[in-house]
């Protein structure tokens, strides 16, 4: 099963590989608008059909690889939540089986903890989670932006060449 996954993973990262190089290979000056709409779904940064810069393509990869990651997400989760689903299912069938047989209705406390992760899964999955996550992010970007600075703060230049030379000092002592 792991090779199967592993495979999977290796022809996807390659499929990415390829649309990289692709894109970065791609040097036109001028595409027609049915192109540009097509590659960005619709929203055409570039006015009437120019090619973008260097930079625009770069972030308009990086937005479509993300859109591609968060589809697998969303994906991962929904047939998750068919095998989770159906156990759930089995067990609350057990479990209440088990407990009208028992008569003991402590049997079926293992349902709550189940159901919670399965409303989560649901949730992620087929309802809103996900865009109240984004919401939430977006409100942390706003208000709380302090959250999100970098102990002793951004990574400059200076920092990434004294960490390469204390790097290369250490490897080349041995």
């Amino acid at each position: 099963m792991g090779f199967v996954f592993s495979k999977s993973m290796n022809d996807s990262l390659k499929a990415q590989q390829e649309f990289m190089v692709m894109n970065s290979r791609l040097q036109v000056t001028h595409t027609p608008a049915a192109v540009c709409r097509k590659v960005t779904r619709g929203r055409c940064l570039h006015g009437a059909g120019l090619a973008a810069s260097p930079l625009e393509r770069q972030l308009l990869m990086q937005n479509q690889m993300r859109e591609r990651q968060t589809a697998m997400q969303i994906a991962w989760t929904r047939e998750f939540l068919k095998y989770f689903g159906t156990f759930f299912g089995l067990a609350a069938l057990g479990l209440t089986a088990g407990a009208i047989k028992k008569k003991n209705p402590g049997v079926l406390l293992p349902i709550v903890p189940l159901s919670f992760i399965f409303a989560y899964q649901y949730d992620m999955g087929y309802g809103t989670l996900l865009q109240r996550i984004k919401g939430e992010a977006e409100n942390i970007l706003d208000t709380h932006s302090i959250l999100l600075e970098l102990p002793k703060g951004p990574l400059t230049y200076e920092d990434l060449e004294k960490i390469r030379k204390s790097q290369s000092k250490f490897f080349t002592e041995k």
